[in-house]
């Protein structure tokens, strides 16, 4: 019977889509099973499937999910996750102020201006895991496109690193005078000398901040070993309480992995982010445009923010169907970003992309907002629940469309509105979740491929 209802429940969704979008002649809903949306305590081996087989490949894992190598188990509440979430999003805006020198999002070009500040850590919900020194000690480190500077733990009294890396028992670690050309290059982020040895620090938006020696030691991503590779050691941090070995940085100014390996990987990079907790991803070095089955689009950057990649969003498709909104309202662009979790869209689009979504869910009661979102409901007693796909349409054409996984976060549509339409928006990691997110940073485009992890 209970087969026979979820087929009653499909139909029922089919002929109510029909009815609301007309005989359209792309795909107008999806399946979402609510489990997804329940914490998980397996972790499930899909297959994963990157573009690339020349690159280096390395696992990636949701750090709160029974897939984590160092699971957290300080799992923040839905509502503390969504306030670290504005804050993240907030400074991720503030760099792209008016009130900042430079300018908006622009056509890729060589930048020279470096950050100041990292960016929030609180919600950064992935993990990779890499070897450092010789012999390699595994490190499993948070990954993120909105930071520079990589570090790991080198405190043998520090509660959050589960491995702290002891650079003494390297072979190959050496730690930079203070007149390093890679210490010159830290700019804001030096931290002037102690025994002649560069030291670093980065505060983040969170308020936390690390500390400590700034050097280069072997560091291996899976088979490929990357010699002399830049990270701070880290002797005092404050405000980190989680499991984490450290940060790993691939945002686009000259400290980040992705700056460091351009001769190796030819600044290109990618990630599939999974559809759950429960699941697994990946992160691959060298992966190109080259490569079949990306749909593609220009990527913009800015000279007041280098360490951001930016995209030029033209329109939503919901339910198959292209709301009405200008493409001159995303002027402004939007960035791509590892690190904050839910979309910021201008609110002319936002406004847009809810009515019509809404109306696709009528069969379902709706419920009350949950901090910054608003469109949320009631799917007590659902097994699966049908929604209406959910497309991104970028410059050049580019359709992308959203699993379900990617459209819907805690029972709520997982997009929220800018604080007007000339803000700069922010494409968040659960729209992202299952595609391959290829970033060619040296041909200055993105690229995104379905169904990858």
């Amino acid at each position: 019977m209970a087969f026979v209802s979820q087929l009653l429940l499909v139909l029922s969704c089919i002929i109510c889509h029909v009815l609301i979008a007309g005989a359209a002649s792309e795909q107008s809903y999806k399946i979402l099973s609510t489990s997804s949306l329940k914490p998980q305590a397996v972790c499930s081996d899909p297959k994963v499937n990157p573009s690339s087989s020349s690159g280096a490949t390395v696992p990636l894992n949701h750090r709160h999910g029974p897939c984590s190598p160092a699971p957290s188990k300080k799992e923040p509440a839905f509502e503390e996750l969504l306030r670290r979430d504005q804050l993240r999003a907030g400074y991720v805006q503030r760099k792209f102020s008016k009130n900042h020198r430079g300018g908006g999002l622009q056509q890729s070009e060589e930048l020279k201006v470096p950050t100041e500040l990292g960016s929030s850590l609180d919600t950064l919900e992935y993990v990779i895991t890499v070897g450092v020194g010789s012999p390699a000690v595994q490190q499993t480190m948070t990954m993120d496109t909105g930071s520079d500077v990589s570090w790991v733990h080198c405190n043998s009294n520090s509660t959050a690193g589960s491995t702290p890396f002891d650079p003494a028992k390297s072979s190959t670690y050496s730690p930079f005078l203070c007149g390093a050309a890679a210490c010159t290059q830290l700019g804001a982020e030096a931290n002037t000398c102690s025994n002649s040895e560069c030291q670093y620090m980065v505060r983040y938006g969170d308020g936390s901040n690390t500390t400590g020696t700034y050097g280069s030691d072997t560091l291996a991503l899976g088979s490929d070993t990357v010699k002399d590779f830049q990270f701070g050691c880290s002797r005092v941090e404050e405000g980190f309480g989680d499991k984490t070995d450290g940060l790993m940085g691939l945002g686009g100014d000259a400290q980040s992995l992705i700056s460091q390996t351009a001769a190796k990987y030819g600044r290109a990079f990618s990630y599939c982010l999974p559809p759950s907790p429960g699941s697994k991803g990946f992160l691959t070095l060298g992966a190109q445009t080259g490569t079949t089955g990306f749909a593609t689009t220009g990527m913009l950057r800015s000279e007041q923010a280098p360490t951001f990649y930016g995209v030029l969003l033209q329109g939503i498709k919901v339910g198959g169907e292209q709301l009405s909104v200008a493409p001159s309202v995303f002027s402004a662009g939007s960035v791509m970003d590892s690190g904050t979790i839910i979309t910021r869209l201008p609110p002319t689009a936002y406004t847009a992309l809810k009515t019509a979504f809404k109306d696709g869910m009528k069969q379902y009661p709706p419920a009350p907002s949950r901090s910054i979102l608003d469109t949320c409901f009631d799917f007590s007693g659902q097994d699966n629940v049908s929604i209406p796909t959910v497309a991104l349409v970028f410059d050049g054409g580019a359709v992308v469309d959203l699993d379900a996984n990617g459209i819907i976060f805690g029972s709520c549509l997982a997009f929220t509105g800018t604080d007007d339409d000339e803000s700069t928006g922010i494409i968040g990691n659960v729209q992202q979740r299952t595609l391959e997110v290829l970033y060619d940073v040296g041909q200055s485009v993105f690229g995104f491929k379905p169904s990858a992890c």
